[in-house]
């Protein structure tokens, strides 16, 4: 069967995405330096970093047929990242979910074009054949389906030996409160900054020992906080932090922290240490934010 993929299950979108000299004024006319199509979604910009890094990997999400779709699919395919588990969505001529960034000096403005498209069920996942993954990683969404999603999992690995199980994690980015029903749900589990705030913490790592509680027993908890780098706590209590790495010039910000989540799964799946897996986590999205994409980050 080969190396085992690491399989990302979430969002998967087209951003478009023009770059311009300064933030626009109001009532101006702006002339864009450049334009491009980009794959784009946190699961999916995950998978292209764990491609690059030379990580095995799949994506599973919702499409609807069209151009958009044919580019995203293509893309998949140039990186060599899986798309078996691709549901195609017959939603007549409704097109991919579309993101419309503007990037000036570093920063960007997004505008989601959200079309919809019904996420990935449980009833989805029974097509999932688990025993080709060593890790599978939900970008929170559908919240109450995805937990349907892990016990799954959870069955799967109780009766697995030891170095057969898959690992769990969850990214819960969104300020959404459906979501915090998947903390205790990932042997690792990511929290944004904004959702850290949402809670009333002030830093990271004031968030993971705070939210610590809600994650299971053995469980990791990271929080990444842009220029100040990210903290994590494990099973022990001691908080662990990486200091950012930022470029000389900061270029696109787009899609960092999907960069971060996937090179911090990227070493923990090769059994390296939480230490590592963090540091390395944080070089690598400094270095994503030095350029436009994601090519050139290894």
């Amino acid at each position: 069967m080969g190396e085992k993929h690491i399989l990302c299950i979430g969002l998967v979108c087209l951003d478009i995405i023009s770059v311009v000299d300064k933030y626009p004024e109001e009532d101006s006319d702006s002339r864009c330096l450049s334009q491009r199509w980009q794959r784009g979604g946190n699961a999916s910009n995950s998978c292209t970093v764990l491609a690059l890094l030379g990580a095995p990997c799949a994506f599973m999400g919702s499409l609807a047929p069209g151009h958009m779709a044919d580019f995203i699919v293509s893309d998949f395919q140039k990186r060599g990242i899986s798309t078996s588990n691709i549901s195609w969505q017959s939603l007549g001529d409704t097109p991919c979910a579309c993101c419309l960034v503007s990037i000036a000096n570093g920063s960007r403005t997004v505008t989601l074009y959200d079309t919809n498209l019904p996420d990935v069920t449980a009833e989805d996942f029974q097509r999932v054949e688990l025993p080709h993954y060593k890790w599978i990683h939900w970008e929170g969404r559908n919240a109450e389906e995805q937990v349907k999603m892990i016990r799954k999992v959870e069955e799967h690995n109780s009766s697995c030996r030891p170095d057969q199980r898959i690992s769990i994690s969850v990214e819960i980015e969104k300020e959404r409160e459906e979501l915090y029903q998947l903390f205790p749900h990932g042997d690792l589990v990511f929290v944004s900054k904004d959702v850290a705030k949402h809670f009333g913490f002030h830093s990271a790592p004031e968030a993971v020992l705070g939210l610590y509680p809600r994650v299971k027993k053995g469980a990791y908890l990271v929080c990444a906080w842009a220029e100040k780098g990210a903290d994590a706590v494990g099973p022990d209590g001691t908080v662990i932090h990486s200091d950012s790495f930022p470029p000389e010039t900061m270029v696109d910000t787009l899609g960092a922290g999907d960069t971060f989540n996937a090179s911090v799964i990227y070493t923990l799946s090769r059994g390296q240490s939480l230490q590592e897996a963090l540091t390395f986590g944080c070089r690598v999205a400094g270095k994503k934010c030095g350029m436009h994409g994601f090519d050139g980050i290894v």
